[in-house]
């Protein structure tokens, strides 16, 4: 690709984050975006991207390959028994994206997509296939496996999964900088306490309702 065409690229694909993050994937308008990554042609995100849904999936898969090099470094170390470390290599590397300005547009974006991951119909999202975060999913789902049937096991992970985005989006706002919280707890003990509260939610008992009285 042309270096300006790549240059190109990259703003829009950074002005859509913002946007997308700040208004909404559905609200933020295309002209708007267009605007904001510094263009005066409308039709600038169909030509570099396809569609409004392409930019989406880009700004998607550059969030995710941003996390890649830390999640795949995990791997090889995690115990499929232990489902504590099998957590924490999933939320390190997604907190780790309060860092940065992109990192909270991506965190706020993922937490309007929540719903759509398909993991109680064992669907893989195209944008992860592959990837080092497939793998430590399907850990995750053995783990739960091996201590829930599956449509439980499926439902806690996805419910997990809910929590953990919108944890992280809401944290988005609370760490900007020039905002600064001081009831925050500070980046590592939240991320601890985060995984601890995930962990303990997943392998949480099965209680099974009281039969009726006659």
């Amino acid at each position: 690709m042309p270096r300006d065409a790549s240059a190109t690229r990259d703003r829009l694909i950074r002005a859509g984050a913002r946007l997308f993050a700040a208004e909404g994937i559905d609200a933020a308008r295309t002209r708007d975006i267009v605007a904001l990554a510094g263009q005066g042609n409308d039709s600038a995100i169909t030509y570099h991207f396809g569609s409004r849904a392409g930019l989406l999936d880009a700004i998607l898969r550059a969030g995710v390959q941003r996390m890649e090099p830390a999640r795949a470094a995990t791997l090889p170390a995690l115990d499929p028994a232990d489902l504590h470390g099998i957590v924490a290599a999933i939320v390190e590397p997604t907190a780790a994206e309060l860092r940065t300005p992109e990192g909270r547009d991506f965190l706020r974006i993922t937490a309007q997509l929540a719903g759509r991951a398909g993991i109680r119909g064992h669907r893989v999202p195209p944008v992860i296939a592959g990837t080092a975060l497939t793998r430590q999913l399907d850990l995750l789902q053995a783990a739960c496996r091996a201590r829930l049937p599956e449509p439980r096991a499926l439902e806690r992970i996805a419910v997990a999964i809910a929590f953990l985005t919108a944890a992280l989006a809401d944290r988005t706002g609370r760490v900007e900088p020039g905002h600064p919280d001081p009831t925050l707890l500070d980046h590592d003990a939240f991320v601890t306490d985060l995984t601890a509260m995930l962990t303990a939610a997943l392998q949480a008992p099965v209680h099974t309702p009281a039969a009726p009285r006659a």
